[in-house]
């Protein structure tokens, strides 16, 4: 038994989907049974309403069978198209099962008693057998898809492997561990972040300690210094009210010789310094023999340890014309600039 419901087929599969509804009226008959308080007589109009109900979804499942397949179809697509007309037929005949079920449960609430209901699962029991692939119900369906005489490889389809699967249970199933990853992953990224963050805050509190330590170290040797003196308004400030100010300690040596320098008149001379005596004067600009040839037999000789700058750049000026080399013209020192010089026009 165990086999046949669990047959991983797609014969299987449409005959658990059909068993699954099997015991669903079970549930319903026992909420109706609370709601009238376990009455069994009910009106009349009602038990006739849900026979008349039962009745005609009994002979809509009987009678409705698959529609025919087109012609000219490949064994491939009729086989496709044949397995999904025989599911759209089960499917049917569940709900046809099904919809007495409802109607009578209204029934008997709208009545007062269970008999309405009870009708309606005399009759709708036997829709779901007649909807499960037995080789009955997989005949005559075949038969009616080739008549138009398109071969249906319904057997073949039938045969097929499938996942084993329930209708409502492994959706459900589905979602559950979904959210269950789903769930645990958010765990473990919040348990991540946390320990991160808690990482982070005793980082925090390390550097704070080690700081407050080095304050601490930094301020033990400036307590045993004296503190200083406030110093005083300046002589004139408003505050001060003209007082003198103290003269500082390290400098009462030099109060006598402050003395004498402020008693000296502006009229004394001033002392010239050791390099510029009265002995030395100041020579006249001596006459460059290479840039005069006229005044080249009077001209002094030029002093034997200078440097000659204007006789460099006078020799390039002759040399190259006038023309300057870009030594003379660039004297700046650092690297030669390549900027473009700035245009003066208005």
């Amino acid at each position: 038994m165990t086999d046949f419901v669990l047959q991983p087929t797609q014969e299987g599969e449409l005959r658990r989907r059909v068993l699954f509804w099997v015991p669903a009226p079970l549930p319903v008959l026992g909420v109706v049974a609370i709601a009238v308080g376990g009455t069994l007589a009910a009106a009349g109009w009602t038990i006739l309403l849900a026979a008349c109900v039962g009745v005609g979804s009994l002979l809509l499942a009987t009678v409705v069978q698959p529609t025919p397949l087109p012609e000219g179809l490949t064994p491939q697509v009729s086989a496709r198209r044949s397995l999904h007309r025989f599911r759209q037929f089960t499917n049917l005949r569940v709900v046809l099962a099904l919809v007495p079920v409802v109607v009578g449960a209204m029934a008997s609430i709208m009545g007062g008693g269970l008999y309405p209901l009870l009708a309606c699962l005399v009759l709708a029991w036997p829709q779901l057998l007649l909807a499960l692939p037995t080789f009955f119900t997989i005949t005559r369906a075949r038969r009616a898809m080739e008549a138009w005489g398109t071969t249906a490889y319904l057997w073949h389809a039938l045969s097929r492997p499938a996942r084993v699967t329930w209708p409502v249970v492994t959706p459900m199933a589905r979602l559950w561990r979904e959210w269950r990853k789903d769930r645990e992953r958010l765990v473990r990224a919040r348990t991540a972040e946390d320990r991160r963050q808690r990482d982070r805050d005793q980082e925090w509190k390390r550097v704070v300690d080690e700081e407050s330590r080095d304050a601490e170290g930094d301020a033990s040797p400036s307590s045993d210094l004296e503190p200083t003196r406030p110093v005083r308004p300046l002589p004139g400030h408003r505050s001060a009210d003209h007082e003198r100010t103290d003269v500082v300690p390290h400098l009462g040596d030099r109060q006598d010789g402050d003395r004498q320098d402020s008693d000296r008149t502006d009229q004394e001379e001033t002392d010239l310094l050791p390099h510029l005596g009265a002995a030395q004067e100041t020579d006249p600009t001596r006459v460059m023999p290479h840039l005069d040839g006229a005044d080249a037999e009077n001209a002094d000789p030029a002093p034997p340890g200078g440097r000659s700058s204007v006789h460099r750049a006078a020799l390039q000026f002759l040399e190259r014309g006038s023309d300057l080399g870009m030594a003379v013209r660039r004297r700046r020192r650092g690297a030669p600039s390549t900027r473009r010089p700035r245009s003066h026009k208005p």
